[in-house]
């Protein structure tokens, strides 16, 4: 057996043993990489296994899902982001109808400026829930519109999931247009979104009038837990602890996707949406490998503007500008601006690096550095020669967009998109390439559109923030929806970005 696909073995391995058993995926990976390295490399090579290894960690992407992280959690401390909810909500006029797109608007411009996805969701989610609840609003519209909000947004060229592809592609030497990448992204998601809202009673919305958004309270736009309305002191086994007025942003890569709910993690899995652990232990078992702790949020309106939350504004145009128009490197502009925060606004700052996603800076770190070991090997090589032995490349193209969409309703987007890329590269090159910037976007939103399972970060939180009464049916309509999108999005893309050539 080659070493090749021995590699490829290891890495199915990886992603089958996180998605069944509460192992952090990058740390397996980082596992792998060692075991691995050890046996190709030995302790008398040049290089050594561990300096093989570390040759291969993704330094500067590290710096860009610390410094995107930090600067976010930033923004949540001071109120920012709970700002930019009710400035959203109250664009929409207070129409019924108009709500479900303010949901989708501001959780797009959250993750769209770097907020990691389902730290994202599982923020608005109980906002958006709540309104759904208070006015009649189907729950699976707004936890669908909310979802797929994020999805929009997380392919921009400062988000996690753009950041990520991005990268593959420019250290793959591939063609890629990250502007073309993220346009494809909002158009498929709003595209969804309107499906979304004429198959989940959005009609009904069209004539429901308006509501007074005029006078509401901080606590209104943000809940005091995951789970909503909760006000009982939930410390115990939180990242950060406090009393009722904080909350953890909580997802989960795995089958067991759990969320917080009301200071206790609820798993919808199995079909038990509503089981709950009843110790700590288990709850740590079952932590998401995408996690932010958000610290408590100062009471009173979020209304308007203060100092701390204009600078944080103007922080986040100086990073769009400085990393779109003058090219300055993601991860240090964002590191820079948050440590400017920090000085001048010191008060948001405080823990703020204690909420950097440090479960997600591993896991992407991980399954990189072991992607890198494979690559090192060839493994896109070896698979380019079995490929043109097949001779149906478009095919090829096909069921690998399958693969991400499959493994991705279960297990970790941002995964995926960091081990199929690299592994797509024989399909980009020869004499019947396939179009790099067709592939490599029908991949990412196939990889990325699944997360609305209930299997998976997204789907499962906001399946967590349904009342008992709404769970199950909530969990159902998931389900079904999440596995349609799994069967028709890679068909979709691949037979309009892939099979025409035209990119």
């Amino acid at each position: 057996m080659s070493v090749q696909l021995v590699l490829i073995l290891i890495l199915l391995a990886i992603f089958l043993v996180a998605t069944v058993l509460p192992v952090h995926m990058g740390a397996l990976a980082l596992v792998a990489a060692f075991v691995a390295g050890y046996f190709i490399f030995g302790t008398d090579g040049d290089p050594t296994y561990d300096d093989a290894v570390f040759g291969f960690f993704p330094g500067s992407l590290f710096v860009v899902l610390v410094g995107v992280t930090y600067l976010f959690a930033i923004a949540k401390n001071n109120g920012t982001v709970d700002w930019l909810v009710h400035a959203a909500v109250k664009g929409s006029g207070g129409r019924l109808a108009a709500i479900p797109w303010a949901m989708f608007a501001v959780t797009g411009a959250l993750t769209a400026i770097g907020g990691v996805v389902p730290a994202v969701v599982a923020i608005i989610a109980p906002v958006g829930m709540s309104f759904a609840r208070r006015y009649g609003i189907n729950p699976v519209l707004m936890g669908l519109f909310i979802i797929n909000g994020a999805t929009a947004g997380g392919f921009s060229p400062l988000s996690i999931f753009g950041v990520i592809t991005n990268t593959v592609v420019d250290d793959n030497g591939l063609a890629g247009s990250p502007l073309f990448l993220w346009g494809a992204s909002i158009v498929i998601n709003i595209l969804l979104s309107i499906g979304v809202f004429f198959l989940f009673d959005g009609r009904k919305l069209l004539g429901g009038g308006r509501v007074d958004v005029t006078d509401q309270r901080d606590d209104d736009f943000v809940a005091a837990t995951v789970a909503g309305d909760a006000t009982e002191d939930t410390g115990e086994d939180i990242p950060g602890g406090g009393n009722g007025a904080q909350r953890a942003a909580v997802g989960s890569t795995g089958t067991g996707g759990a969320a917080l709910s009301g200071g206790r993690v609820t798993e919808p899995v199995h079909g038990q949406p509503g089981h709950q652990h009843p110790t700590a232990g288990e709850r740590a078992d079952q932590r998401s490998l995408q996690t932010t702790a958000l610290a408590p949020e100062a009471q009173g309106q979020v209304t308007s503007l203060d100092r701390d939350r204009s600078l944080t504004l103007g922080g986040l145009v100086l990073l769009v500008v400085g990393a779109l128009v003058f090219d300055l490197d993601i991860g240090l502009m964002a590191v820079s601006v948050g440590v400017i925060l920090s000085i001048v606004a010191p008060r948001g700052a405080k823990g703020a690096v204690g909420q950097i996603a440090w479960p997600t800076v591993l896991l992407i770190c991980g399954i990189v550095t072991y992607v890198g070991l494979m690559q090192d090997q060839d493994v896109p090589g070896w698979l380019g020669d079995n490929v043109a032995q097949l001779g149906v490349p478009l095919i090829a193209a096909l069921l690998i967009c399958y693969i991400g969409a499959v493994v991705s309703a279960f297990a970790s987007t941002t995964g995926i998109l960091g081990a199929l890329i690299p592994l797509a590269v024989p399909f980009l090159q020869g004499d019947n390439a396939i179009g790099a910037i067709g592939l490599i976007t029908a991949l990412a939103l196939s990889s990325s559109i699944v997360d609305s399972s209930p299997f998976s970060t997204s789907g499962a939180l906001v399946v967590a923030n349904a009342t008992e009464a709404e769970r199950d049916k909530t969990f159902r309509t998931l389900m079904i929806w999440g596995f349609s999108m799994v069967a028709i999005i890679p068909l979709i893309t691949w037979l309009i970005l892939i099979v025409p050539g035209w990119l």
